[in-house]
């Protein structure tokens, strides 16, 4: 016997489902990679959105103050 009947029969009709990650929890490994992924790329344009408001307020509003002043 291989061991992808051997598997298939010691796993009965969940053979070919997805792995969880707990068995009382309903999320698989790959939804589980696929919300580190997504959350890791939101928190870089967290950081991006954060630093392009920072330069906004430091740089470019005082600019923009100092040059309606001085017309």
């Amino acid at each position: 016997m291989g061991e992808a009947k051997r598997r298939q029969s010691k796993l009965g009709e969940s053979y070919g489902e997805p792995e969880r990650i707990f068995p009382w929890l309903p999320i698989t490994k790959q939804q589980s990679e696929a919300f580190v992924t997504w959350s890791s790329r939101g928190a870089w344009a967290g950081i991006v959105a954060m630093i392009v408001l920072w330069f906004t307020v430091r740089f470019i509003g005082p600019l923009f103050g100092w040059w309606t002043l001085a017309t």
